[in-house]
């Protein structure tokens, strides 16, 4: 049930962008969710109701977007999305040793806001 404090936190991440804009109404907010992340979508989307009520973002869509895994071969330098049709090795040079550059983590990516 992890996803109750990401989702909380993402909505006071979007209501404090949005009071750094005079914003009068959010309209919609985007989170991008990483593949690796452990958080699931359908938690997030259960759960934004109950965070988002009595707030600015309490009529605002929540629209998540899940993030595929790419990672960056320590071997030759290339940038790839590990899978198991190529045994999660490097595509370039079939390297073992890589680290994730995406897919691993929670972001707030857009929020929509009224001003006027």
């Amino acid at each position: 049930m992890h996803e109750m404090s990401y989702i909380s936190r993402m909505v006071a991440l979007a209501i404090d962008v949005a009071k750094e804009n005079n914003a009068k109404n959010v309209k919609s907010i985007v989170v991008q969710i990483g593949k690796t992340s452990g958080v699931m979508p359908y938690y997030m989307y259960k759960y934004y109701p109950e965070a988002a009520k009595g707030t600015m973002l309490e009529n605002a869509e929540l629209v998540c977007e899940e993030v595929p895994v790419k990672a960056l071969c320590e071997e030759c330098g290339s940038e790839y999305f590990p899978t198991s049709d190529n045994r999660y090795l490097c595509t370039e040079c079939g390297g073992r040793r890589a680290h994730i550059i995406e897919g691993k983590g929670i972001t707030l990516k857009n929020i929509v806001i009224e001003d006027i």
